[in-house]
């Protein structure tokens, strides 16, 4: 068991009517210039963002405006927003949206902030020391970047996607509303789901395994996340799930499921050169790449893959072969995946078949030019993700 450190700042405002309160809010933290920053689908079509506006502007606050957020966020973008939040005075800046708007938001705080290039802290070559405070309303519960101190940002030269994380870069307040989730399109929601159910298991599978509060908290958020997926599918309106998944989204990366262990995040560093190579949906590439991880390290703690076996995908336990129990387990997380909409190798993600080449690119780029591992539970060399790539290939 691991000594820790638990800071989750962030002001949760949560509810169906949470959203008249950002004008409060803004001020509350010392916003009097705010970047309304967006990516133009969700919040535009759940009639959202012209309602914080109106919001803002009956509050007396000043406020510019930026969109074109997309997956996988732009470093080109964040670096234009900069630029305004510098030319227009902006002291604060407020992102209307999920993970990828949040983080873009993050990236132009810092850069606000910091003299040289924001890339630099991205490829650890600068560390800041302040940046404009950030927060949200949230629209996407996927990411959990409305309570978390991580961002990532895709660098178009190079197709490079980095993430940094600070815990001053929490967002002061993030308001929650699960009716602003209703009109998200099925496959938009299984892949949150499984970003966020990942954001647990990437905590889960731990040396580290004797902090069983945390475990069984980590468990409880899995099973719910389960069920509640199957839910808002059938019924993308049936708000009790839909609140389920926006609250699942916080809980399952603001450090809570963490706390007295180890984390890995080996899955989600592969998943990034994949998301870097070929612009896909981050959690669906984490369906992709997880179960041949899982494969490639149970070995590490096979004790910690039979409890998940057991416990979140009610496998019966075989006492007599640990090991067949560990993979049942496995394959009915790809079962899981499947019956949600996700894929279970690069094949179906990608629609075809990757190539040597393609996999020797981004191993390359994951280990840093071979000079970075990556993972906790296994630590990963060079050779171990090209093993995992090719495995995962379909």
């Amino acid at each position: 068991m691991k000594d820790f450190n638990y800071y989750a700042p962030t002001e949760v405002v949560f509810g169906e009517q949470s959203e008249e309160q950002v004008a409060r809010l803004v001020k509350k933290y010392g916003g009097t210039k705010v970047l309304v920053h967006y990516g133009g689908q969700s919040a535009v079509r759940s009639g959202l963002l012209d309602k914080v506006c109106t919001l803002l502007r009956e509050g007396g606050i000043e406020f510019v405006m930026l969109g074109g957020v997309v997956p996988n966020p732009r470093l080109s973008l964040a670096q234009e927003g900069i630029a305004l939040c510098r030319k227009e005075g902006v002291d604060f800046i407020l992102a209307v949206g999920g993970g990828s708007v949040i983080d873009s938001s993050k990236c132009i705080a810092y850069g606000v902030c910091f003299e040289g290039n924001v890339w630099d802290i991205y490829l650890g070559k600068a560390e800041p020391t302040s940046m404009l405070p950030v927060a949200s309303v949230l629209t996407i519960p996927a990411a959990g970047s409305e309570m978390s101190e991580a961002s990532v940002i895709t660098n178009e030269d190079g197709d490079v996607k980095l993430g940094y994380s600070n815990d001053m870069s929490r967002p002061k307040f993030a308001i929650m509303n699960p009716c602003r989730t209703f009109t998200l399109p099925p496959y938009q929601t299984a892949a949150g789901v499984t970003d966020m159910m990942m954001h647990t298991m990437e905590r889960y599978f731990s040396k580290d395994d004797d902090m069983d509060l945390t475990t069984d908290l980590a468990e409880a958020v899995l099973r719910r996340m389960k069920t509640a997926v199957f839910d808002v599918l059938k019924n993308p309106e049936d708000y009790r799930q839909r609140a389920q998944i926006m609250w699942g989204s916080s809980i399952a990366h603001n450090g809570l499921t963490g706390c007295g262990i180890s984390d890995d995040w080996a899955t989600h560093q592969l998943e990034h050169e994949l998301s870097g190579m070929f612009d896909v949906t981050h959690g669906a590439g984490l369906a992709a790449i997880w179960p041949s991880w899982a494969r490639y390290t149970m070995h590490e703690n096979l004790s910690r893959f039979v409890r998940f076996a057991v416990n979140v995908m009610d496998v019966p336990n075989d006492f007599t072969d640990p090991e067949d129990t560990a993979i049942k387990g496995i394959e009915a997380m790809e079962r899981f995946y499947h019956a949600i909409g996700m894929p279970i190798n690069i094949k179906e993600l990608i629609g075809r078949d990757i190539t040597d080449e393609e996999i020797r690119e981004m191993t390359r780029k994951c280990s840093r030019d071979y000079t970075a591992t990556c993972g906790c539970l296994k630590v990963l060399k060079a050779e171990d993700m090209e093993a995992i790539y090719k495995m995962a290939r379909g």
